[in-house]
Formats: C-alpha cells, sequence, structure tokens
C-alpha cells in the first residue's frame, strides 16, 4: 500500500513552483523573487490534473494555475518529513 500525505492549502499554494510565485533567474543566473500577494481565493483549491506521470497542476479559485507540483517536490516540501 503507497503512503498517503496530506498538505494544508495554505501551505501547498505559498510553495507553488511557478516562476511566477517563487522567482526565475535572469539571463545572468541572478534569481529575481516575485512579489504575490494572496486573497482568500487563493487558497481555495477548484481542480487538479495529473500531468504525465510525473506531476500534479493545481487549479485555484484566482485563477493561477500553473505550477507543475512534481512528486519528488512534493515530498521535499511535506511538512511531515521536514519536521
Amino acid at each position: 500500500m503507497k503512503a498517503r500525505h496530506f498538505s494544508p492549502l495554505r501551505f501547498l499554494r505559498s510553495a507553488c513552483p511557478c516562476a511566477a510565485c517563487g522567482g526565475e533567474p535572469d539571463v545572468m543566473g541572478r534569481c529575481r523573487q516575485a512579489n504575490v500577494s494572496y486573497t482568500d481565493q487563493s487558497f481555495e483549491l477548484t481542480g487538479w490534473h495529473l500531468v504525465g506521470g510525473y506531476a500534479l497542476q493545481l487549479d485555484w479559485a484566482d485563477g493561477h494555475n500553473t505550477g507543475l507540483y512534481t512528486y519528488q517536490y512534493l515530498r521535499r516540501i511535506d511538512p511531515a518529513r521536514t519536521a
């Protein structure tokens, strides 16, 4: 039986791995930190999609859906494993 892990939605959205939320490197390799603001809708999950066999794409009520949460990334940020 595979292990199941649960993460709060607020935690998942705050850890969104997309470039708009986490920043992205410029041509010199310097990472520009994104300035993200949230509303109550930012933490309401409206759907999700499997991406190949390696990731989940989450749909948030505020329209954001560009983050690909790879299974490796989800294991790395799992609060139960980092505590």
